[in-house]
């Protein structure tokens, strides 16, 4: 437990950050160790008035944050940044302890937050406009970007801090302030890194700038989605809350940005080097248990191959560690929760009902000792069909399907017949083949990679999915237009009025 109270994290801590921690009352609410099933600490959960005090200091600190250069907000960045990078062990082992990622996957989360942090500095002297020629004379036109507000940042259990990063260091360049509420099942994650931003933001005067709300639907969630204080919601979880959250908020006309269910695919040709391929299966199927909205849910590989790949799938998910997610060596840690687990077993059981072949896995592992209580499961793979119900949906689990296919263009058909849309990838050694996966008429999802696997995405490029997956983008590329707003000037220097295309009025 050295790890939370380097973090500040205490037995019982408050759930709502306005600048300062406030002292709430609200319903208590526990944190697990996945791996162990240990209480770790409490959490006292912000009321309805705690949620309304942070947004109102969001709010106030947004006002004059907005004022401040970019430049100089991108060097307040720099230092958050610094700050992560300096308690990047004990916020790496945190989400080890609270989410069950292998100890190496948190720390990979940690420096996924302080890249973004750097790429946000550069980003800070560029947030460009355009300049236009106008029609009429002694005229000039431009367009500029204004910093929207406070942006909300409901994120999930899987990546308990880089998605806040994500989000909130590029809205804190573009000048807005950020409301936090992180998932119920990792509250200490957000606690934690809070802790550790605070300092900086409030050695300036800008504590709220990174508010933080843990609470219930009623009194944070649903407020959040119908509060007009809230220009830009950014929600990442479930397909059917996100809906719920695009229709709430754009019932005032606010803004969304989703990032929601995969149910990504690797398309293995028969030219496919499986020395390359079958490690990135491997790594996007089992890494983080599954819980990846990146992870490998299906290989559709070509039916002259796939005996071979069945084979080695198979050899290599006998060597997966099952384990301990703090001890080196472990590949594969605990699920998030024992629902987790029954909701893989359902899954399993559905598919096999729809004709498919359980090769391996699937059942709970019973370890041992301070084990005893955590939430473990054997990698599944099953040989299945695409069109299969089951297979249509996300389970948030290491559930694999192997689909045979004939060829790229039943391959493409197939990998596009379902509705999520995030994350795709195929491994051939032919140019043709792997640009034309890659073209308008090949993968329709946001990402769309050659001869690596579907997940591990580097902060550099923008990161989302289209169709069911909801169409935004976060991180690197132009991602910050989604935090700002665009204003179009027109200038008038010369001593006449003329109008736009050519009207002439009195």
């Amino acid at each position: 437990m050295d790890v939370l109270q380097r973090l500040g994290i205490g037995d019982e801590n408050s759930g709502a950050y306005d600048g300062s921690w406030r002292s709430t009352s609200g319903a208590v609410l526990e944190s697990r160790n996945p791996a162990t099933g240990e209480l770790l600490a409490t959490v006292r959960q912000a009321t309805r008035a705690d949620y309304d005090a942070c947004v109102e200091a969001a709010h106030e600190a947004f006002l004059r944050w907005r004022e401040v250069p970019a430049p100089k907000r991108g060097e307040i960045v720099r230092l958050i940044g610094n700050a992560i990078r300096d308690e990047k062990d004990a916020l790496g082992k945190l989400i080890t302890l609270e989410m069950g990622k292998i100890v190496q996957e948190g720390w990979g989360e940690v420096q996924e937050a302080i890249d973004i942090a750097d790429l946000a500095v550069g980003q800070s002297r560029q947030l460009f406009g355009l300049s236009m020629h106008s029609e009429r004379p002694l005229h000039a036109m431009r367009e500029q970007w204004h910093p929207l507000g406070t942006v909300a940042i409901i994120t999930a259990f899987n990546f308990p801090m880089a998605v806040w990063a994500w989000n909130s260091m590029l809205a804190l360049v573009c000048g807005d302030s950020c409301l936090w509420k992180p998932s119920p099942e990792t509250p200490l994650c957000a606690i934690g890194l809070t802790n550790v931003v605070r300092p900086v933001l409030e050695a300036e005067g800008f504590g709220a700038l990174a508010s933080c709300v843990i609470g219930p639907v009623d009194d944070v969630a649903q407020p959040m989605l119908e509060d007009r204080r809230i220009p830009l919601v950014s929600f990442t979880g479930s397909i059917a809350t996100g809906r719920i959250v695009a229709s709430t908020v754009g019932q005032r006309l606010g803004k969304t940005l989703l990032e929601l269910g995969g149910n990504n695919a690797v398309v293995l040709l028969e030219d496919a080097d499986l020395d390359l391929a079958i490690p990135s299966i491997v790594f996007g199927a089992v890494g983080t248990a599954g819980q990846r909205c990146t992870s490998t849910r299906r290989v559709l590989v070509h039916e002259s191959i796939a005996d071979d790949v069945e084979r080695r799938l198979l050899a290599a998910y006998e060597q997966v560690k099952i384990g301990d997610p703090m001890k080196d060596g472990t590949l594969c840690g605990p699920v998030i929760s024992s629902a987790a687990v029954d909701n893989m077993h359902a899954a399993i059981e559905a598919v096999k009902k729809e004709g498919g072949t359980l090769l391996c896995g699937g059942e709970r592992v019973e370890l041992d000792g301070s084990l005893s209580g955590g939430n473990y499961v054997k990698p599944a793979i099953v040989r299945a069909e695409n069109e299969y119900a089951t297979v249509q949906e996300e389970t948030f689990a290491p559930l694999l399907y192997i689909i045979r296919v004939k060829d790229l263009d039943d391959a493409i058909a197939k990998h596009n017949a379902v509705p999520q849309g995030l994350s795709s990838a195929i491994f051939t050694l032919n140019l043709r083949d792997a640009e034309r996966f890659l073209s308008a008429a090949g993968s329709d999802c946001g990402i769309a990679n050659a001869n690596i696997g579907t997940s591990g995405a580097e902060i550099g490029g923008a990161f989302g999915g289209e169709k069911d997956t909801g169409g935004g983008r976060e991180s690197g590329s132009d991602a910050w237009r989604a935090y700002m707003r665009r204003q179009t000037n027109t200038v008038n220097w010369s001593r006449e009025l003329p109008l736009a295309q050519g009207i002439r009025f009195g």
